[in-house]
């Protein structure tokens, strides 16, 4: 019993209790390279949000915040890039609010068609509407934009938005994400006898959730009080970076320390 305590008091700790002690530098290698191969995911999403995602959004919601209503000749091909309005009838709607929220419209018009209409939320004109209603629908690029009864307009799901801002949170987090794999792979291959703090509990773990909160934390309010987009990776990554230091000098000493 007495040998057996001694053991374990030398090792600094109870072994493996992070996953740390058990590997040997081999592994420690192999995961390093692991992560660094798995870095390069984020990355591309990363490139993907800032280099077409996000542009594409842009020109869209400019397209059609530059659209005109339609000419009384217009054609159905030549009408895609102008606003037409056309009567429809409600024949239902679904209202659902919960865990899985759904806000629909299903129309008609004197013809045979027949589509349904997805919104955001319920308001404030979904929830009022009653099978028979005749509404206006304002159709852009052959899809219904917004919807109107009676001066009361609402937005469907379709309508460009102005909400690039999310396109930026997605893509920090995404380049987040990118370069603290790639910071924790590194680390194993340049030391894989030593590479603590750098272990998923608690510094991954703790890294990885203060960058998702500052990345929303940062992103959605941004969309709220409407200040550009690019103010959210100016922001969001200075910040996690100082968390991610500070955090790095108070785990340090307890690696080092083996507690």
């Amino acid at each position: 019993m007495t040998t057996a305590r001694a053991r374990v008091h030398g090792t600094g700790g109870l072994p493996g209790k992070d996953g740390a002690g058990r590997q040997s530098p081999g592994r420690a290698r192999f995961m390093g390279v692991l992560l660094i191969l798995l870095s390069l995911i984020p990355a591309a999403l990363c490139y993907v949000s800032f280099a077409a995602w996000l542009p594409a959004d842009r020109a869209l919601y400019r397209d059609y915040q530059a659209a005109e209503p339609c000419p009384a000749h217009a054609t159905v091909q030549a009408a895609s890039d102008c606003l037409s309005t056309w009567p429809f009838t409600v024949v239902k709607t679904v209202v659902k609010t919960g865990r899985n929220s759904t806000y629909e419209a299903t129309l008609k018009d004197e013809d045979s068609w027949r589509g349904v209409v997805s919104f955001g939320d319920s308001g404030p004109l979904v929830e009022r509407l009653e099978p028979g209603d005749r509404v206006t629908a304002t159709i852009w690029r052959r899809g219904i934009v917004v919807l109107d009864k009676g001066g009361v307009r609402q937005n469907s799901a379709d309508a460009p938005r102005d909400e690039l801002q999310m396109n930026a949170a997605l893509g920090t987090l995404a380049a987040l994400l990118a370069a603290q794999a790639f910071a924790f792979g590194a680390v194993r291959l340049v030391g894989p006898r030593g590479y603590e703090p750098f272990t998923w509990n608690p510094y991954g773990k703790r890294l990885l959730i203060t960058s998702i909160g500052v990345c929303f934390g940062v992103g959605i309010p941004a969309v709220w009080i409407g200040i550009p987009w690019w103010a959210v990776p100016a922001v969001g990554v200075p910040v996690v970076v100082c968390a991610a230091t500070l955090m790095h000098r108070y785990l340090r000493p307890r690696a080092a320390g083996g507690v």
